[in-house]
């Protein structure tokens, strides 16, 4: 039996910033084309919940990394759509940056300790 895909309640901390950016970085989109795209991207591997999502959203527009307007979904359902910031923008590359950093630390552990 495959191991269950890790919820965002067990991604490593920041992540989840990371991962939204980074889907968002194709367009705009609303909170459940959000998820999927994670989802989607990571082969199914990673899954984020409504639950941890929708508040990390709410946290990312105030920081001013999102704009949000409300518009129609593919399913014909009034959906709030979530939209890159030049401040989003640039703030990616940061958690980008210091995500890699850590991977590397990670990798270095396993190979010398």
């Amino acid at each position: 039996m495959p191991p269950t895909p890790p919820t965002n309640s067990e991604f490593l901390p920041g992540t989840l910033y990371m991962l939204v950016l980074r889907a968002l970085s194709g367009g705009p989109l609303h909170g459940y084309a959000i998820a999927r795209r994670i989802k989607e991207a990571s082969e199914e591997a990673l899954t984020v919940e409504e639950g941890s999502l929708y508040p990390a959203l709410n946290r990312m527009l105030t920081k001013g990394w999102l704009t949000s307007e409300w518009g129609t979904s593919e399913t014909n359902r009034k959906a709030r759509f979530y939209q890159l910031t030049a401040a989003g923008r640039k703030q990616l590359v940061a958690e980008n940056r210091e995500f890699e950093k850590l991977v590397r630390g990670i990798q270095l552990v396993m190979k010398n300790a």
